[in-house]
């Protein structure tokens, strides 16, 4: 049996770590109105890759080349959602979940990225917040969650040219005139600071550009420059989008729009000054690179200082558009680390990228070797939950207290277990719940 590439709980995560503690804990003990739901995304819950007019998208090309993915899988069937979605949104009704965090294909609906509007993704999309509704699930949509159309990667390498500007707020448009009556909660972008580091700083996720000298196999690329373009982009991406809806549907619709963040909390490795001020470089250069733009209108201090003229810099236009243009912030938050200063600089020799221009390394184990936390299933994986609290009160002093969606909390394929449900794929693809699922239901049960 295997599962997924990634059910998550989405909105949930504040409760973890009280799975088996507190019996007294339910939906009550939470504020009224605070919502819990799942998440996904469309390549990797999907399928139907060639059905109904969807075009091709840089992960359909990249899990076809050999050696990229894990377990040389792919998505071309994925967990099928497209054709058993109505089979889905019943499990999520019968565990009680308020909310769907899904994404919406960028190629079903512009098989080329741009030009024709295929109706049939268009229906199919249709048909799936209906039917959430119906079964009174909220959808949370998701514009971009890694699934760049390949013909505009082809045509001007996606998100390094300024084009896809206006080919994204394009797209989003058509998203907010078809489904922005039903759809209150958009998120324009999940994690870019994942796709903009793992696509074109280390090479490891589509469309798998690099030139660190580690990665033999991977050199279409330029991970000194490119990951700090794509995320310039993306941020223009979306301050367009933004005012997009807030111009011309906003005030029919009522809806908002934020962005998913990947955060990683950091402490210091040590009460040494350099290990702290690594520490605040560690999170400048995760979290601060998109936020800071987004809250301040400019790029943290030490990126600047750092990265120097290879930091795209924004036109002071440019500047006041990024500026105040999220609604909400996502928190897609897994695990926390130690953060040390690399004092010999080896990261920088080795990598020339943008870990290399923090000036810190990572580790996650204590001098004596101890963990920071238990281990989960994933390789890479810590359970900290007392970092989330952390994460959470640096924002609200940083930025001023935005509105938060926890949002989350995946190249590995099908070998990493996250997820609430099993699926055999010897099976027909059957769902078989974990004891999570019997958890939720209880937990989620309408309180008096």
């Amino acid at each position: 049996m295997r599962k997924a590439f990634f059910a998550l709980p989405l909105l949930a995560f504040l409760i973890q770590g009280c799975l088996s503690a507190d019996p007294v804990l339910n939906r009550g003990s939470f504020p009224k109105g605070f919502v819990f739901g799942t998440a996904s995304s469309a390549y990797q819950y999907e399928g139907a890759v060639k059905e109904d007019g969807r075009g091709p998208s840089v992960w359909d090309k990249y899990s076809h080349t050999f050696g990229k993915v894990i377990d040389f899988s792919n998505a071309d069937v994925a967990v099928d959602q497209y054709h058993r979605f109505e089979e889905d949104i019943q499990l999520m009704a019968n565990m009680g979940m308020d909310a769907y965090r899904f994404s919406i294909s960028w190629s079903r609906i512009y098989p080329n990225g741009s030009g024709a509007v295929n109706q049939a993704g268009v229906d199919h999309y249709n048909r799936f917040i209906n039917a959430l509704l119906a079964k009174g699930i909220q959808p949370y949509v998701t514009l971009y969650h890694w699934d760049l159309p390949l013909a505009l990667e082809d045509k001007y390498k996606g998100w390094l040219d300024r084009q896809i500007i206006s080919d994204f707020a394009n797209y989003a448009e058509t998203c907010f005139r078809e489904f922005g009556d039903r759809v209150k909660h958009w998120i324009t972008f999940n994690e870019p600071h994942t796709f903009s580091i793992q696509g074109y700083d280390v090479g490891l996720h589509a469309p798998g550009r690099c030139s660190i000298l580690l990665l033999l196999f991977c050199r279409g690329g330029n991970s000194a420059t490119e990951p700090y373009i794509v995320a310039h982009n993306v941020l223009l991406s979306h301050a367009a989008v933004a005012d997009i809806y807030r111009t011309k549907y906003k005030a029919t619709q009522n809806g908002s729009l934020g962005i998913a963040f990947d955060v990683m909390w950091y402490v210091p490795s040590s009460n040494a000054p350099e290990d702290i001020e690594a520490t605040q470089r560690a999170q400048d250069f995760q979290l601060g690179w998109f936020m800071d733009p987004l809250f301040f209108g400019e790029y943290p201090s030490s990126m600047r200082t750092s990265v120097g003229s290879r930091l795209p810099k924004f036109s002071p236009q440019e500047a006041a558009s990024v500026k105040g243009s999220l609604d909400f912030v996502g928190i897609n938050y897994y695990t926390t680390y130690y953060a040390m200063n690399d004092k010999r600089k080896i990261v920088g020799v080795l990598l020339n990228d943008s870990l290399a221009d923090s000036g810190q390394s990572q580790r996650v184990t204590f001098k004596n070797g101890r963990p920071i936390g238990d281990k989960a299933s994933a390789i890479w994986l810590y359970i900290v939950p007392e970092g989330l609290r952390s994460l959470m009160n640096y924002v609200k002093s940083r930025y001023g207290s935005p509105p938060i969606f926890i949002t989350e909390n995946v190249g590995g394929g099908y070998t990493s277990r996250f997820g609430l449900y099993f699926v055999d794929y010897r099976d027909k693809l059957k769902r078989y719940p974990k004891n999570s699922v019997q958890w939720f239901k209880k937990f989620l049960m309408p309180t008096t």
